[in-house]
């Protein structure tokens, strides 16, 4: 595994989710730090990103995980934040090109659009899949560079 510290953390709808990928961190060997939730009352999901992105910045973590209902509203937070470069994936092949060409240093899951053996599946392959680098450099550069 080339992942290095993860922060891992998700809304209230993506809980029960984010748990089970914990888990599977866990059984891996890998250290993780979950931000929460941990419950399945209701919170915002912004705040998750926000302190998720935050980790990311001071160096608490290299890589992260996120999942709330769909991932799309938590990972329009979190790309919110010009150091992150995180991806919404439904299964492997999305998430293998999210790693090997866009550099994404976070995973963005939908708990209601995702079975559980597909995110597990999905959450190996971003753990295992390195930046391909070469052409795709020029690219991930730009998105650096773009207005906040």
């Amino acid at each position: 595994m080339t992942a290095g510290r993860l922060v891992i953390a998700s809304d209230h709808a993506g809980f029960p989710l984010k748990e089970v990928l914990r888990g599977e961190l866990e059984a891996m060997g890998l250290e993780v730090d979950d931000l929460g939730t941990h419950t399945e009352d209701s919170v915002d999901y912004p705040d998750f990103a926000e302190a998720l992105a935050t980790a990311i910045k001071n160096g608490k973590a290299d890589r992260g995980v996120l999942v709330c209902g769909t991932g799309i509203g938590i990972g329009m937070a979190a790309n919110r934040y010009p150091w992150i470069r995180a991806a919404v994936c439904h299964d492997v092949t999305s998430t293998r090109l999210a790693r090997a060409h866009n550099d994404a240093n976070v995973v963005v899951m939908g708990a209601r659009l995702i079975g559980t053996e597909t995110a597990k599946d999905c959450l190996r392959v971003f753990l295992e899949t390195n930046f391909d680098g070469d052409r795709h450099v020029r690219r991930v550069d730009k998105l650096a560079k773009l207005p906040a």
